[in-house]
């Protein structure tokens, strides 16, 4: 299993660009089963997860084209198999996301109950349930999700948790059923917004998007379209916090900073300086060590769970105390054991994290538990004395396209080593 050697005490400095968002393009993805036409998606990220879900679709039936500029053409008129099998699903949660459009399209599926991050219950029931109200017949037999419908008839859905998958299945969904669908209490990432504009793109009907109530308007069919995939609002926050560790300036262009806006607020209140234009952001911290923040994770557009292991990192090495409650999930604190082997001062009551800052931590060999814990360990490493060796780095595959090249080019010191 490969692993990542952090030497660390590096100041990071210069420009990198923003990949695109895995957790747009994965919805996307889904969404090209729903027409018989090609689709292209440009600007994808090179990670596991998008292979994972290439391989899925390819295990349909849908064939799968890169060209020269490196732009994917998905064409899945002919499926032969509307199965997700279990081995492809037990290692990412987002295949679920296939679902939706199966059903809609082909009338069934048989879907294996997904695995992914362990990172607490994120339970598939809201989108069964919603898609029973639909009128699609669900049944759980030997670990799969078995559902069939004549035809999906529009109806008015309220989800009792916001679920971001939840949504993006229903919106896909409902483009094919007949009659006018209305989705309330539902999520309103941005990567809701960028399924909606391709799936509008494709001839489909979805208003309201972004917004806590959408109506989608089924269509018969939709028709293919090219798309690109926007940039990852996670990873460019991950970058600007780890310039904020390591006492660095850096620039993360391609990124809109209106998705960041509350991981901005935040770090401004570390004490650095950031800068933002239309599609770049800029931090520079000159503090010896950062002020502490204090963090309540919550559905966009709150500070986002994604970015609070990341933060974690910030507070674990400020002049200060603060809070992080975790609102989302309840097994999101998972990297606070790793952190304090680092010399990290972190105690943990239910969703309550409570940092006291250290002047150093120092390097250590520490395992990833997930994607976002996987980003902590290896900002932990960076502004660490000494060396870090982070295992199971299979999760940060998942989820950041060349990490280790790009903080590098930034005047990071780290290694992949091979298993």
């Amino acid at each position: 299993m490969e692993r990542l050697l952090i030497k660390g005490g590096n100041s990071l400095s210069g420009k990198i660009t923003c990949s695109g968002a895995k957790n747009a393009a994965l919805p996307m993805i889904a969404a090209t089963i729903l027409c018989d036409e090609k689709v292209t998606l440009r600007n994808l990220p090179y990670l596991q997860d998008i292979t994972t879900m290439f391989e899925l679709l390819g295990s349909m039936g849908s064939e799968i084209m890169l060209d020269e500029k490196m732009d994917f053409t998905i064409s899945s008129s002919n499926l032969k198999d509307i199965e997700a099998r279990y081995e492809l699903v037990k290692t990412m949660r987002a295949s679920i996301l296939v679902l939706g459009p199966l059903l809609a399209k082909y009338g069934r599926a048989r879907i294996a109950l997904p695995g992914g991050c362990a990172i607490g219950s994120r339970p598939v029931n809201y989108h069964l349930d919603a898609l029973k109200e639909l009128g699609a017949v669900i049944n759980l037999r030997n670990g799969y999700i078995e559902a069939s419908a004549k035809k999906l008839i529009a109806a008015n859905i309220r989800f009792p948790n916001i679920t971001v998958t939840g949504t993006e299945n229903l919106m896909m969904a409902a483009s094919l059923a007949d009659g006018t669908t209305t989705l309330s209490n539902v999520a309103m990432e941005p990567e809701i917004v960028d399924l909606a504009d391709m799936l509008n793109s494709m001839g489909a009907h979805v208003e309201g998007a972004g917004t806590d109530k959408m109506t989608i308007k089924g269509v018969k069919n939709l028709s293919g379209t090219v798309f690109d995939i926007p940039a990852d609002r996670i990873e460019a926050g991950t970058y600007l916090v780890a310039a904020a560790v390591t006492k660095g300036n850096v620039t993360i262009d391609g990124i809109d900073p209106n998705r960041l806006m509350r991981v901005i607020d935040k770090l401004k209140n570390t004490g650095a300086e950031v800068e933002y234009e239309n599609n770049s952001i800029s931090l520079k911290m000159d503090l010896e060590s950062p002020n502490p923040v204090d963090i309540t994770t919550a559905p966009f557009p709150e500070f986002p769970t994604d970015m609070q292991a990341q933060f974690s990192v910030i507070n674990a090495i400020s002049n200060g105390t603060a809070n992080i409650y975790e609102t989302v999930f309840e097994n999101r604190f998972m990297h606070i054991l790793e952190l304090n082997r680092m010399g990290c001062d972190i105690i943990v009551k239910g969703n309550h994290a409570f940092i006291k800052g250290v002047n150093s931590i120092y390097g250590a060999q520490v395992m990833a538990t997930d994607l976002r814990a996987s980003a902590s360990l290896i900002l932990a490493g960076l502004c660490a004395n000494g060396e870090t060796i982070v295992d199971r780095i299979y999760h940060i595959d998942r989820g950041y396209e060349r990490i280790e090249e790009k903080l590098n080019y930034l005047g990071a010191d780290i290694v992949r080593l091979p298993s």
